[in-house]
């Protein structure tokens, strides 16, 4: 897969493309279903599939305290697209400059100089261009004039039921994490690089990974049972904290992963965190030890749900 940074690294072998626009954060079942059918208009064509996305997203410039929590970092975001054998990822800076773009010199210097598009699929409530003044119409009318075809995307649904990001932030928001699954075709999971944190729960008995969230906002919060995947050929049982640490005077959002039985100095590792079940909210304790005690309770029901699920797995 060839990830494309910007505007300016465009290069004459970009020109010709089928492609698709859009923030498609998280890379659920309805953005994988997008992707297969630009795949075979692709195909079709002899053409590569490119999808065009933003770094930040465009409500995280506009209104920063407001948007959304990110399912998925940049750095997910652009695995998981390349997992679906997408060829290209246009990836755009969104600030001021792209902001103030109007639409149609947005559509002529991205979709007809720069990519030279042949084929388009996007949403019919998809806006762009300065005060999102560009809508599936303008691109169809651009699409006449400069010889491409705009199409667009129909609703994936589960249960009658738009599959969407909004809905799996809910979801997950929730505590229901069998929901989000079922919407993302694949548990929820958040990666990173286990880094030095303070070491204050090796002091209790109960040593931590912890790894950077890298978003403004995370999609949950709490104390769950999870999997850690990248320390072996098989995912290693544990439980794991995301927040800030209250009863420690923490104020900074992590993830912290205690694993089970596990000895090995692990930071620098890339771990791929699991989550499996959510065992409660965070909450601020009134001293050090009533938190010992706490967590011991919450290692012990995290190890026997998955110790639980696993045997019910290999029945």
């Amino acid at each position: 897969m060839r990830l494309i940074r910007g505007l300016h690294n465009l290069r004459d072998r970009d020109r010709g493309c089928v492609a698709t626009i859009g923030n498609f954060d998280g890379v659920h079942l309805g953005h994988r279903a997008v992707f297969a059918r630009l795949k075979e208009r692709g195909q079709a064509l002899g053409l590569p599939a490119t999808v065009i996305t933003f770094e930040p997203q465009p409500m995280e410039y506009f209104i920063p305290d407001a948007a959304p929590a990110r399912l998925t970092r940049l750095r997910e975001k652009i695995a998981a697209i390349a997992c679906t054998g997408i060829e290209r990822i246009m990836l755009l800076k969104f600030g001021a400059r792209l902001a103030g773009m109007d639409a149609r010199g947005f559509a002529d210097r991205l979709l007809v100089q720069g990519l030279g598009v042949r084929f388009l699929l996007v949403g019919d409530d998809f806006r762009f261009g300065h005060q999102r003044s560009g809508d599936f119409q303008l691109l169809s009318r651009i699409g006449v004039e400069q010889n491409f075809a705009v199409e667009n995307l129909h609703t994936v649904k589960q249960s009658d039921e738009r599959i969407s990001s909004t809905r799996i932030r809910e979801a997950i928001a929730r505590g229901d994490l069998e929901q989000a699954r079922r919407l993302l075709g694949r548990p929820y999971s958040i990666r990173g690089r286990v880094a030095h944190g303070d070491k204050r729960g090796r002091t209790i008995g109960f040593p931590t990974a912890n790894i950077h969230l890298h978003r403004r906002v995370s999609p949950l919060t709490g104390v769950h049972a999870v999997l850690v995947h990248g320390l072996g050929e098989q995912p290693l049982p544990a439980v794991a904290n995301v927040g800030s640490r209250p009863t420690l005077g923490g104020t900074e959002p992590r993830l912290e992963v205690h694993l089970f039985d596990f000895e090995r100095e692990i930071y620098g590792a890339h771990l791929e965190v699991e989550f499996q079940l959510k065992l409660r909210e965070e909450q601020r304790f009134e001293s050090f030890d009533a938190l010992k005690q706490q967590i011991a309770r919450d290692a012990a029901a995290a190890k026997q749900y998955l110790a639980d699920r696993m045997r019910t797995s290999q029945q």
